[in-house]
C-alpha cells in the first residue's frame, strides 16, 4: 500500500492471529466468486494458437500479498489454461507455467514462499516493486492478474496533504464524504495511476495476451459515499477522531492520515482503458460481494491497515482499543455499510491488442 510521501506499507505478514494470511477471507470470497468468470474469460478469449507450443506460459499476480489468496487465483488461471489446451486436442502441447508473484519490496515474501503449495504445477518467482511501474521485460507475459489491489493508488494526492490547499482533508482519512476538491484530487490521482498501470502492462503483455483484475467498486451513477469500502473507511476514521477527542492520539496525526485508495465505477474503468488504447475490454462484470460478519471484517481491515496505522501514529496508538471501537460501530451500522446493491466488486478482463 502506498502512503504519504511516496513511502510504502504492506499488509500484516507472517501467520499469526492478526496476519493477513489468516484474515483475508473477504478478499478470498471475491476470487471464489470470479472463478467461473476466469474460466469463461480464458475459454472464450485466449487464443493459444498465437503462442509457440514450446514456450512457457507466464502468469503474473500483481499485489499478491502473503497468500493464500494469490495461490488460489493462480491455480484457477492455470486450470483454465490447461482446460483450454485439452479442449482443442492439444494435451501433449500443454506448456510449462511460470508464475511471478509481485508486491512491494516490504511484503513478507518469506512467508509467501514458505506457504507455496507443495504440489504446485508451476515455477514460482518473486518480483518486488510497484505495479504502477514496469516490472517485466517487453512482451513477456501471457496473463496478468490482480485481486483487490488496483484500487490502491501510488500515493496520496499531494493537495490532500497540503494545509494551504482547498483539498486539505482535515479530520478525514479518505475522500468519499469530503469536499469536492478532495474528491477531484483523488479522481485525478486515480486517472494518472491507471494510465501508468495500463501503460506498463501494455509493454509487458504479449499481443493477444489477457489481463484480469478484481477490485471493490461502486455502481455507475452512485455517489462515492455509498460504496461499502468507503463507508467502512469512514467508520474507521470516526473511531480515530473519537480517540483524538479523548486525547489518546493527536488530532493533527488524524488530519495528516489519508488512505491512498479509490473505488472506481465501471464507467471510470472503461474511460481509463479507452485513454490507454492498447487493450480491449472483453468482459466487465459486477460481482456481488458476500456480506461478512462484523468481527471478521474488522479483523480483515486490521490485517490490511494495521501496519500503516502503527507506522503513522507510532506507539501512542492502541490498535486493540481502536479496532474494538470499530467492531462496536460495525455491529451498530453493519447493514448501513453493506447496503444492498452497493457491496460489489468489479471483474474486468482486458485483451492486449495491436503492437508497440
Amino acid at each position: 500500500m502506498a502512503v504519504a510521501g511516496g513511502k510504502t506499507c504492506t499488509v500484516n505478514g507472517g501467520s499469526g492471529v492478526l496476519s493477513y494470511s489468516k484474515n483475508s477471507n473477504f478478499q478470498r470470497n471475491a476470487i471464489d466468486a470470479a472463478k467461473e468468470l476466469i474460466n469463461k474469460a480464458i475459454s472464450e478469449n485466449l487464443d493459444i494458437n498465437i503462442f509457440p507450443s514450446s514456450n512457457t506460459f507466464k502468469v503474473a499476480d500483481l499485489g499478491c500479498a502473503t497468500g493464500p489468496n494469490t495461490f488460489l487465483a493462480v491455480q484457477n488461471i492455470i486450470d483454465a489454461v490447461e482446460t483450454k489446451y485439452q479442449s482443442q486436442g492439444n494435451t501433449s502441447q500443454v506448456p510449462e507455467f511460470q508464475v511471478f508473484f509481485n508486491d512491494h519490496a516490504g511484503n513478507d515474501f518469506n512467508h509467501l514462499f514458505i506457504s507455496l503449495p507443495p504440489e504446485r504445477r508451476y515455477f514460482a518467482t518473486g518480483v518486488p516493486g510497484s505495479f504502477h511501474d514496469r516490472l517485466f521485460p517487453r512482451a513477456s507475459l501471457h496473463f496478468a492478474h490482480s485481486s483487490y489491489s488496483v484500487q490502491i493508488l501510488s500515493r496520496v494526492p499531494k493537495e490532500v496533504e497540503d494545509k494551504n490547499s482547498p483539498a486539505w482533508n482535515k479530520g478525514r482519512i479518505q475522500y468519499s464524504n469530503s469536499t469536492v476538491e478532495v474528491v477531484e484530487a483523488y479522481q485525478a490521482q486515480y486517472a494518472k495511476d491507471m494510465e501508468s498501470f495500463l501503460k506498463a502492462r501494455a509493454e509487458e503483455i504479449v499481443s493477444g495476451g489477457l489481463m484480469a483484475f478484481i477490485v471493490p467498486g461502486r455502481p455507475d451513477g452512485s455517489s462515492h459515499s455509498e460504496a461499502f469500502v468507503n463507508k467502512a473507511s469512514e467508520l474507521l476514521g470516526s473511531c480515530l477522531m473519537d480517540m483524538a477527542n479523548k486525547g489518546k492520539i493527536l488530532s493533527e496525526k488524524v488530519d495528516s492520515l489519508n488512505f491512498p485508495m479509490y473505488n472506481a465505477s465501471p464507467q471510470e474503468v472503461e474511460a481509463a482503458v479507452k485513454r490507454n488504447g492498447c487493450f480491449r475490454i472483453e468482459m466487465m462484470e459486477i460481482v456481488p460481494q458476500e456480506m461478512p460478519q462484523p468481527k471478521a471484517f474488522c479483523s480483515t481491515m486490521r490485517a490490511g491497515a494495521g501496519t500503516t496505522l502503527k507506522q503513522h501514529f507510532g506507539e501512542e496508538i492502541d490498535l486493540d482499543e481502536l479496532f474494538d471501537l470499530l467492531h462496536k460501530k460495525f455491529e451498530e451500522k453493519f447493514f448501513y455499510v453493506f447496503e444492498s446493491g452497493n457491496a460489489i466488486s468489479l471483474f474486468v478482463l482486458l485483451k492486449r491488442v495491436g503492437t508497440e
